[in-house]
């Protein structure tokens, strides 16, 4: 939901996604992981088509398999 939108305008986004997900189920498709952090409790990450991590924000993203896949290295 942020392609295309200014740093200005994500701040009223994540409020929104935040509100919506109180009461519903929210799957949110996003590669800003700044706003990923800030938004959801439950993170899952995919890879052609497969789950290679599962869980808290911090876990999945410190995930060696998730760093490999998305930046090339495990540092």
């Amino acid at each position: 939901p942020l392609a295309g939108l200014g740093a200005e305008e994500t701040v009223p986004v994540a409020a929104l996604l935040r509100e919506l997900a109180r009461d519903h189920a929210v799957l949110l498709v996003e590669h800003d992981l700044v706003l990923v952090e800030a938004v959801v409790d439950r993170l899952v990450v995919l890879d052609q088509g497969r789950v290679l991590a599962t869980g808290p924000v911090g876990e999945v993203l410190a995930d060696r398999s998730v760093r490999l896949a998305y930046l090339g290295s495990t540092t």
